[in-house]
C-alpha cells in the first residue's frame, strides 16, 4: 500500500510539474487579455479622451457631433518607388486638399510628406509601388479612408503606381499621442 501511495504522489508530483507552466502561461494570457480589452475600451471612449487643448474646450455633444472638426493633425507619409520629379509638390498639395475633403479637417491642420525614388518592394517586386500611413484625431472612418485612397490613387497612376499596389495604413490617434507646439493635443 505505501508503494503504491508514493507511486501516486510521485506521479501526481509529475503532472504538476509537467503542467505548472502551462497553467501559468494561461492565467498570464488571460490576464494579458483582459488588460488589453479594459485599454481599448477605455481608451476608445469619449469620456476618456481629453478634450481641452489649445485654449479650447469642447463639450461631448460637440465631440460625438462632428470629432473631425477638432484641432489635431490629419497627416499623410507616403513613400513610393517611383520618380514623381518635379511634380512631386503639386502631388504633394493635392493629397493634402483631398485629406482636406475627405476628412472635414482644415487644410491648416493637414501635413503631408512624400518620399519617391525609394527602395521598396510590393508583391515581391520592384514595379511601382508605394506604403502611406496616415494619422489622425477623428476623421478616420471607412469612407473617408476609401475616399483618400482613391485619391491619392488617381494622383499616383500617371507614375506608373497601380491602386492595387499600395497600401494606406489609417490610424485614429489619441490625443495624448500627438505632440505639437513643445506638448500635446491633450495638454
Amino acid at each position: 500500500m505505501e508503494t503504491l501511495d508514493s507511486t501516486l504522489a510521485d506521479a501526481n508530483a509529475t503532472i504538476a510539474m509537467k503542467y505548472s507552466s502551462v497553467i501559468t502561461t494561461l492565467a498570464l494570457y488571460v490576464s494579458s487579455l483582459q488588460a488589453v480589452t479594459a485599454f481599448t475600451a477605455n481608451s476608445r471612449s469619449i469620456e476618456n479622451r481629453p478634450t481641452t487643448s489649445l485654449n479650447m474646450s469642447f463639450s461631448e455633444a460637440e465631440l460625438n457631433a462632428c470629432p473631425s472638426t477638432l484641432p489635431g493633425d490629419p497627416s499623410l507619409t507616403l513613400i513610393t518607388n517611383a520618380d514623381l520629379g518635379d511634380k512631386k509638390m503639386e502631388i504633394m498639395k493635392a493629397c493634402s486638399k483631398a485629406i482636406q475633403a475627405a476628412t472635414g479637417k482644415p487644410e491648416s491642420y493637414i501635413a503631408v510628406s512624400i518620399t519617391d525614388k525609394a527602395d521598396v518592394i510590393f508583391g515581391g517586386t520592384d514595379a511601382p509601388c508605394a506604403l502611406g500611413n496616415m494619422y489622425s484625431l477623428g476623421g478616420i472612418a471607412m469612407e473617408s479612408n476609401g475616399q483618400i485612397h482613391a485619391a491619392v490613387s488617381d494622383l499616383l497612376e500617371p507614375f506608373g503606381v497601380g491602386c492595387s499596389r499600395m497600401y494606406i495604413n489609417f490610424f485614429d490617434m489619441e490625443r495624448s499621442n500627438i505632440g505639437w507646439n513643445r506638448k500635446t493635443f491633450a495638454g
